[in-house]
């Protein structure tokens, strides 16, 4: 064995670079051996990579220009410290990228690697388009010691980890702190329930003239909570996790806010519900809270002059859990899948690529790094996210199974289904029923 340069680490292990020479080896032989079966697929990477002993990894991901700047600077690093492997880097903003995605992966020319949510994983997974990265998890080449076992848990479908949390999230509500004191009110705590929250709500819109909360019955991750807490999920197995009565339930509880004054109008709530940072309405002054991640505090922060908490959606804490912002996965029939699982665990694990990275894509999986990020951190709002979440997270749940086949038209329908409720165009019970039903045909188209 090739000796390694060591990198320290908080607990004295050590991330070994630059990569070992049995590794290139181990991925060329089995480039040879799988070659013949993956057809199209074969155009990952470099075709001359095993004449030269160099490879080319391509590598895929969304994001804005800071995220872009941010992993171009990781990936270089890498390159510093293993010499013969460079990368093709491409990304986009979120809009279209799994049109792309679904286009590369299709045939062509698919990514090595590329970055995936819990919207896609599971169907990604069942088209065998990922590759099982359990193999190097148990070889110690993915080394996962670190991780939150909820975390790492919430990568595996049907039994294979079908993708590395690239960082960890939760769900936050932020309200505008500002706002609370200059009016004498008090800030809303962790464990309050739905029914005191929407009352809290509800005092807000009277003294201070600004609706307390957006209201949330359009948005997925508030309403699988609240099913969590309920004793139900928002999927089990391959079928719907919850029923026609849970999700009337959940529209008359907001319908019953809206009639209270605790939340904004329909076309309010309607701006509210776009995904956009700069629209929610706790930056935009058109509500006290928005229900958001937690790792969003940082760029709230940057479209408002007032100060924000967040604490966890209402209820039972433990409805929560460890969420993967998004996962790192390696397309199944990559050339030098031995080389990409060394890059995945670089980004997760080496001491100088988690710094370059902070938490931007959520907080660092590794939890050691975690803690160095943490008191580093010289932004306020980052340093009160990484908090907040370390504080939740000694509540979180046990996670969820990652979501199937069809769940992205799942929320987007659920969003039209509120929005029917919010405008009255439809009863509650009416609105919820159109819901399921245009779910269980999303679920198995």
């Amino acid at each position: 064995m090739h000796p390694a340069t060591a990198t320290s680490v908080p607990d004295g292990r050590t991330y070994r670079t630059p990569l070992l020479r049995r590794r290139f080896l181990r991925g060329l032989l089995a480039a040879v051996v799988t070659l013949p079966l993956i057809g199209a697929a074969a155009a990952c990477g470099d075709d001359d990579a095993a004449s030269d002993g160099k490879v080319r990894l391509s590598i895929f991901w969304w994001g804005g220009e800071a995220r872009a700047q941010l992993t171009k600077q990781a990936l270089d690093l890498y390159t510093e410290k293993n010499p013969d492997v460079t990368f093709e880097k491409t990304w986009q903003a979120n809009q279209g990228y799994f049109d792309k995605l679904a286009t590369l992966t299709a045939g062509g020319n698919p990514p090595d690697i590329f970055q995936i949510d819990d919207n896609f994983l599971a169907e990604y997974a069942a088209r065998n388009t990922t590759l099982d990265l359990k193999k190097y998890q148990d070889s110690g080449d993915l080394d996962t010691t670190k991780f939150p076992p909820s975390l790492l848990q919430y990568g595996v479908v049907d039994g294979k980890l079908a993708g590395l949390a690239a960082g960890e999230n939760t769900q936050g509500l932020v309200y505008n702190k500002t706002l609370l004191d200059k009016n004498g009110l008090p800030e809303p705590t962790t464990g309050m329930s739905w029914e005191e929250h929407v009352a809290w709500a509800e005092q807000v819109s009277k003294k201070a003239g600004i609706p307390g909360t957006q209201d949330p019955s359009a948005d997925y991750k508030a309403f699988w909570v609240w099913l969590r807490q309920q004793g139900k999920d928002l999927y089990s197995g391959n079928e719907l996790g919850f029923t026609v009565e849970d999700v009337t339930k959940w529209f008359e509880l907001w319908k019953g806010a809206r009639d209270r004054g605790a939340t904004p109008p329909p076309d309010v709530i309607h701006e509210g519900n776009a995904t956009d940072i700069t629209k929610q309405l706790v930056v935009t002054g058109k509500a006290a809270t928005s229900w958001v991640w937690v790792n969003q505090m940082p760029e709230l922060k940057k479209n408002t002059a007032d100060e924000l908490g967040v604490i966890a959606y209402p209820g039972d804490p433990s409805g929560q859990w460890a969420r993967a912002s998004m996962y790192w996965s390696i397309f199944r029939g990559s050339k030098h899948a031995d080389v990409a699982a060394d890059v995945i665990n670089f980004l997760v694990n080496d001491p100088e690529a988690v710094k370059l990275l902070g938490t931007d894509r959520g907080l660092p999986s590794n939890l050691d790094l975690r803690r160095v990020i943490s008191d580093d951190a010289t932004d306020p709002a980052m340093k009160q996210s990484i908090t907040v979440e370390n504080e939740l997270a000694e509540k979180f749940g046990e996670s969820p199974q990652v979501p199937i086949k069809g769940h992205s038209k799942v929320k987007s329908e659920l969003t039209k289904a509120a929005e029917n409720a919010q405008y009255g165009r439809a009863a509650p019970a009416e609105a919820a029923a159109q819901f399921v039903e245009a779910c269980k045909a999303a679920i198995v188209s």
